[in-house]
């Protein structure tokens, strides 16, 4: 079976992040050993061009890296740690104003050792709801998650999530799951966006789970009045391990982490399944300027690069010559 260059790039992601040896993860694959490290030894040469098939020549001396953006890739690394590789390259991108890749990134800070795993994961997105969202506030996700604080018990931390730019509208911390809990998250979240005006003529969808409080007849007559669909099913976006490696001895020091947290994953984590912005530049329509920018971006890094490499080239000659 041929692999395209994008699914063996998948393939070296899962195999590297897995617990299990090599052996092992390739045999839960299906992939045979020696046709996986004939990818991951070209992947390691050329970079992601390297596995392309193999009649294609990778490109790789025009398109070669000035050291001194492999040293800027190593300071921005080391200065968000929290930033995967991923992460790195649209900040540099984005920040910087020149263009590097994913897999060049990952290339460098493995060649410096500081490629990591997450030690958490803030928010877990199905990249495509069965029905995808075409626009904001057209559907709503609300779902609990359970953190316990030392010498209080367990507090629920509640969110309002924009399905289409996945942004946190609105949260509260609970201490029970309750439907007056719901209806509280809902009023924040109704009051941030304006939905309730009368000149909205649509009204969200809301997605959640079949947990008692989403069931309830009190949660049902709300929604009425609200001229709220509803629609429960398991939610695609939860939080997960949410700062768990903390301890916390007061609900109001929960509540400020989370709320530090929240502010990171709306204003700076680069989201995977909305083209790498983030969502409140998605929520706020900043997203196609953004997009705009990196193509333009990324053709003068590239213009760029030729042109240090036909300098190169004639002055290599010239020195030939003499």
């Amino acid at each position: 079976m041929k692999y395209s260059q994008p699914e063996k790039m998948e393939i070296i992601r899962m195999v590297e992040e897995s617990n299990l040896s090599v052996r092992k993860t390739l045999q839960q694959l299906d992939i045979p050993r020696s046709s996986f490290y004939e990818w991951y030894k070209r992947y390691q040469e050329y970079g992601y061009e390297g596995l392309a098939l193999k009649h294609r020549t990778p490109h790789q001396f025009w398109n070669a890296i000035p050291e001194w953006e492999k040293q800027r890739v190593v300071e921005v690394a080391r200065e968000y740690p929290e930033k995967s590789c991923r992460e790195v390259a649209f900040h540099i991108t984005d920040k910087e104003g020149y263009f590097i890749s994913e897999s060049s990134v990952y290339r460098i800070l493995k060649a410096h050792d500081l490629v990591t795993s997450p030690v958490y994961t803030l928010i877990s997105a199905k990249d495509h709801f069965e029905h995808p969202t075409s626009r904001v506030n057209e559907l709503w996700q609300t779902d609990f998650t359970y953190l316990k604080v030392i010498d209080w018990g367990w507090y629920y931390p509640l969110t309002v999530l924009d399905d289409y730019s996945r942004y946190i509208i609105a949260w509260c911390l609970c201490k029970s799951m309750k439907a007056e809990d719901v209806k509280k998250a809902l009023e924040m979240a109704i009051a941030a966006t304006g939905v309730k005006h009368v000149h909205v003529y649509h009204r969200p969808r809301l997605l959640s789970d079949n947990g008692p409080c989403f069931i309830s007849t009190e949660l049902k007559n709300y929604l009425s009045q609200h001229d709220m669909k509803h629609i429960r099913t398991r939610t695609y976006h939860s939080m997960k391990n949410l700062i768990l490696l903390d301890n916390y001895y007061s609900p109001s020091e929960l509540e400020i982490r989370i709320s530090e947290w929240v502010e990171h994953y709306n204003n700076h984590r680069y989201h995977e399944a909305i083209n790498n912005v983030t969502p409140s530049d998605r929520f706020f329509g900043r997203d196609v300027e953004i997009l705009e920018q990196r193509r333009k971006t990324k053709a003068d890094t590239m213009r760029q690069r030729r042109e240090i490499y036909r300098l190169f080239m004639i002055n290599d000659l010239m020195g030939n010559l003499n």
